[in-house]
């Protein structure tokens, strides 16, 4: 069984103080969002995933220093040569997904945690992989303190998954990759969904989502054009 993360109000110290800030940020996705509809394929978000949005604390997922800019529809380093990925783009990867309650989502790249935190307040049960581990220790012990229990993080590679927790309803990749590693459409359940940048060698990089059906047979739809740290790790 999934346990829910946090409720605002029930982080230790009280309501955050960021709320006017979050609705604010949440308010400038939706109207991003229509202004890609045509991209997209849609002109507004699932509700759980904009609710979602409003919950999570983004200010904790971003060195302190940078707290100020929390909550600036932008991407910010977060060390390491890695960064916390641009809200809306989060929001977006996140409402692709089309994730069913009480799925399994296996992430590719931890990176700060709040795409992690995202797909655990809509109740899934996240398996997320970090290669820097400096990174991936920093933010388990993060996860942890929050209190995102439905959150596990390991070390290690990536582009092999997570075999001993598969199959995925819903795979998630947070770095560019040359083309989709194999080992993460065979975890991919049937009637699952993986969103993944991939790289472009005359355009850069395209938002591409994947999906299987109930056959294994595997489609793809390029998204919208998009900037990722690079997929590292085997090939």
């Amino acid at each position: 069984m999934t346990s829910a993360p946090p409720a605002v109000d029930d982080v230790p110290g009280g309501p955050d103080g960021h709320a006017a800030e979050r609705s604010a940020l949440v308010r400038e996705i939706e109207s991003e969002v229509r202004a890609t509809s045509q991209d997209l394929g849609k002109c507004a978000l699932d509700p759980r995933v904009i609710a979602a949005l409003d919950q999570v604390l983004r200010h904790e997922f971003v060195p302190e220093d940078l707290r100020e800019l929390a909550y600036l529809d932008r991407p910010l380093p977060i060390g390491h040569d890695q960064t916390i990925s641009q809200p809306y783009i989060v929001a977006i990867m996140t409402d692709l997904l089309a994730l069913p309650p009480g799925a399994r989502v296996l992430e590719v790249g931890t990176g700060s945690g709040y795409q992690a935190a995202v797909l655990a307040t809509l109740g899934a049960e996240v398996y997320s992989v970090e290669i820097v581990e400096p990174l991936g220790l920093q933010v388990k012990a993060l996860l942890g303190k929050l209190g995102y229990a439905n959150v596990h993080v390991r070390i290690g590679d990536g582009y092999a998954g997570w075999p001993e927790a598969a199959p995925f309803d819903g795979i998630i990749v947070t770095a560019a990759a040359p083309a989709v590693p194999p080992p993460l459409i065979e975890q991919l359940r049937p009637g699952g969904r993986m969103v993944i940048p991939l790289k472009d060698q005359r355009f850069g990089q395209n938002l591409v989502l994947i999906e299987k059906d109930a056959a294994g047979g595997i489609s793809q739809r390029e998204v919208l054009p998009v900037v990722f740290v690079p997929l590292t790790g085997g090939r």
